[in-house]
């Protein structure tokens, strides 16, 4: 059996001072953003106005959406490469899965996008 070693993904503080764009501090934080995405496709986010119970919350909602049936995955499609669902496809991803929302900030884009995972529906995704 094919063990894994443990990973260490980057933590990136988000700090409000570095948030305001054309700053040095902007510059930096796009410049960590931008290396752990390109090393590690993904990074933790710290900032202080998120709340633990807020987070704890989000990763529970995402373990839900994992456990959604592959049929129903896959009905989020997209014509352009890597939106929509992508799954587990080779040796190199059997742990990856990756869900893309036009508009994740738009509520109805994400409403949308829960009745298609959940369609007798899931209010608390939203």
């Amino acid at each position: 059996m094919l063990e894994w070693p443990p990973v260490e993904f980057p933590v990136i503080e988000f700090r409000p001072s570095d948030l305001k764009r054309g700053t040095n501090g902007w510059r930096r934080l796009c410049k960590r953003v931008r290396e752990a995405c390109e090393t590690f496709g993904c990074f933790e986010v710290v900032y202080e106005k998120i709340s633990a119970k807020v987070r704890e919350e989000t990763f529970e909602l995402m373990k839900e959406l994992i456990e959604v049936p592959v049929e129903r995955k896959q009905k989020n499609v997209s014509p352009l490469p890597y939106h929509g669902w992508v799954g587990p496809c080779n040796q190199v991803s059997l742990l990856y899965e990756g869900f893309r929302l036009g508009d994740a900030s738009n509520y109805d884009s994400v409403k949308s996008f829960a009745q298609l995972m959940w369609p007798d529906g899931h209010p608390r995704f939203w």
